[in-house]
Order: C-alpha cells, then sequence, then structure tokens
C-alpha cells in the first residue's frame, strides 16, 4: 500500500513527497501542456511542467533550445497504468497537428515496456483518426522544470484556493493535493472522489465547496 507523507504548512497538511511506488510518465500534448488532465486520475501522485527531448542545457521557456513542453506525472502503478495514462493522453489532444518542436504531440518513454505500449496504443489511435498521427516516440532523456509561474498553472489562477493552500513554489510541485486540485480546476475528475483526495488537507469548507462547484460545471468558471 503507497505511503502517503503530509508536511504541515500555514495550518494546512500538505501531501508531498509520496514514498514508494512511484513511476514516471513525460508526455507532451502541444500547447495545453498543463498536465491538469492527469492531476486527478487515480493513482497520479504528482504533475510538473517543463522541458525535454532536446540537448540544449538549462532550458527556459525563453530560450528553450530543441526542448518540448511537457507534463511529467509520478504514478503508482498499483493504481493506473501507463496504458490508462496513455488513453487519457491520445483523447486530450489533436494529435494529428503539425506543430513546432515547442509545441509538438511526443510520448518519451523510460523503458521498453512504455515504448512498446505507446507504439502500441499509438497504432490503435490511428485505426480511428481519418488524418496522420504525427505523435513523435522517443527515449527520454532529462527533464527540466519550467519556471514556477507555469506549475499549477490553472491552480494559480484560482488566489482564493491558492491561499488556503499556503504552498511554496516547490511544493505546489511536489503536493499530490495541488495536482488534484490543478485537474479539478480545469474541469477534470469526478465529483465523487473530491472529499476522498482532500482529506487530511485540511482547506476549509468552503473552499472544498468551491472546488465542487468547479467540478459540477465541468469548465473553468
Amino acid at each position: 500500500m503507497l505511503k502517503r507523507v503530509f508536511q504541515k504548512h500555514k495550518g494546512v497538511t500538505v501531501e508531498s513527497k509520496p514514498v514508494g511506488g512511484a513511476t514516471k510518465a513525460d508526455l507532451s500534448t502541444g500547447v495545453d501542456a498543463s498536465g491538469a488532465q492527469f492531476g486527478c486520475v487515480p493513482g497520479v501522485l504528482r504533475t510538473r511542467v517543463g522541458y525535454t527531448g532536446g540537448a540544449k542545457i538549462g532550458p527556459t521557456y525563453y530560450s528553450l533550445g530543441d526542448h518540448t513542453e511537457t507534463v511529467e506525472i509520478d504514478y503508482n502503478p498499483k493504481f493506473v497504468t501507463y496504458r490508462d495514462l496513455l488513453k487519457i493522453f491520445w483523447v486530450s489532444h489533436n494529435s494529428t497537428a503539425c506543430m513546432s518542436r515547442q509545441y509538438m504531440s511526443a510520448i518519451f518513454y523510460h523503458n521498453e515496456d512504455q515504448q512498446v505500449a505507446a507504439e502500441e496504443t499509438k497504432n490503435e489511435h490511428q485505426k480511428v483518426t481519418s488524418q496522420t498521427i504525427q505523435t513523435k516516440i522517443k527515449q527520454f532523456e532529462v527533464f527540466y522544470n519550467a519556471e514556477d509561474y507555469h506549475q499549477k498553472y490553472l491552480l494559480r489562477q484560482q488566489s482564493k484556493i491558492l491561499k488556503a493552500l499556503g504552498l511554496s513554489n516547490q511544493q505546489l510541485i511536489e503536493s499530490t493535493v495541488a495536482a488534484k486540485l490543478n485537474g479539478y480546476i480545469g474541469g477534470h475528475g469526478d465529483l465523487e472522489n473530491v472529499d476522498k483526495d482532500l482529506e487530511g488537507s485540511n482547506l476549509p469548507p468552503e473552499i472544498v465547496d468551491m472546488i465542487k462547484k468547479k467540478v459540477s460545471k465541468g469548465a473553468l468558471n
């Protein structure tokens, strides 16, 4: 069973750095690389956005070099599989669009099993897509975190919720609760999971109610 580590910060309990069972997935869904669609998937532990796939050392948003904007996902394979994440990947963006290297559709695999899953699901998705899929499948090498203002971008737009969390920039990257909230605010996830996902966070009831309303609307409101 995955252990959950909590730390206190400004009166709110924040889940951070889950212990054991974590596996990584690195996926690029084009212009929308916020990763919100993965954040509240059961079994996903953390999400972070950044840059990978290129040779430039220390890329930044304004000096990206040959990297691609990517979301990196820490997940527990006991509760969600890599193929489950790939299903979300394929349906959550236009994989047939011809984009620049910065915004291209891409899967960066960490091992042979991920490579096989990427290629097989790409072939399966191509069968139900009339246009040619442009998604690149490449071996993962190194990932660089994007600037703080890119991390949990949708959550950062909600000042009341962000203030109630009271997280530092680094904690926003590491927190499972922050990943869940970023997803829910983006209109993803199921209403029935909200209470369970936020259990132990000590968020005020009015903030939890606010999040539930956003999930019910299924959009950014």
